[in-house]
């Protein structure tokens, strides 16, 4: 079958190491957007930001979708319509707070519209996140944190090596009550057990009415793994994690080098 909807991670898929759409990947989406395929940011991103390059590649009209927070919001990007959304409760939010604190790991919290931390200590890896998402970041104690907040996701960031040194202290009870997948070297996102991009990805599909056949996803990173697995097609970056990479059916060029660009040619494009 041919492919009606392209999937498509941000960070270190779509955009290049400076963080740039390049004309050749522009160009391809449109063609293939000219073609009646859907094309859909699915990012661990807020929809704040996601809003530049929704708008860089005119992606506001009726019948746009994005997904966001690794797959948590669903969402019409002309009306914000929310087609599905999974987020955290209060007492999640506890426990997780908890448990960082305990591994002395930096944690932020994210709603809708604004970021949280409790560490007086603000990681820059936070100030980072705040910074490319667009959004406002608040400290606020965990007594400060009421259960009236809308939490999506938490994450918790610092430096790589520190990460990777306490997620084997993880209880295993804590990683089968929700979603732990890592979305860079300095974060690792904890999110509803219900979400992950493959999910995500199927569930718009369904309410598309297209088929997983008809599904193609890019990405580099372990929160891409899911949506790599379930596509009909799942294309892998060359710069994708070892994971990602053995998990898709194809390999692209880099991010450097308009991998999504030369997918789209090669898979989608007539």
């Amino acid at each position: 079958m041919s492919i009606k909807l392209i999937a498509i991670d941000i960070d270190g898929t779509l955009l290049n190491s400076q963080h740039q759409l390049t004309p050749e990947v522009h160009t391809a989406l449109k063609q293939a957007e000219a073609q009646g395929v859907k094309i859909v940011l699915c990012t661990g991103r807020p929809i704040t930001g996601v809003q530049p390059l929704l708008a860089e590649l005119d992606l506001f009209k009726e019948g746009d979708f994005a997904i966001t927070y690794n797959g948590s919001l669903v969402q019409h990007t002309d009306n914000n319509e929310i087609v599905s959304k999974f987020g955290l409760t209060h007492d999640d939010y506890l426990e997780i707070e908890l448990l960082a604190r305990k591994l002395g790991v930096h944690l932020h919290t994210e709603t809708e519209d604004t970021m949280y931390t409790s560490n007086r200590d603000i990681s820059p890896y936070t100030i980072h996140e705040a910074y490319l998402v667009n959004m406002p970041l608040k400290y606020r104690t965990p007594e400060e944190m009421t259960d009236d907040l809308s939490i999506i996701k938490m994450m918790m960031i610092d430096e790589p090596t520190f990460l990777d040194e306490i997620i084997p202290l993880i209880p295993e009870s804590f990683l089968e009550k929700y979603t732990v997948v890592k979305s860079a070297p300095y974060f690792l996102e904890i999110l509803n057990k219900n979400v992950h991009k493959g999910a995500a990805v199927e569930r718009l599909a369904d309410y598309l009415g297209i088929d997983q056949s008809e599904v193609m996803a890019l990405g580099d990173n372990e929160n891409d793994l899911t949506m790599i697995q379930y596509a009909g097609l799942g294309v892998a970056m060359a710069n994708a994690t070892e994971n990602v990479l053995n998990a898709a059916d194809v390999i692209t060029t880099s991010n450097d080098e308009h991998g999504v660009a030369e997918a789209i040619k090669k898979y989608v494009l007539n």
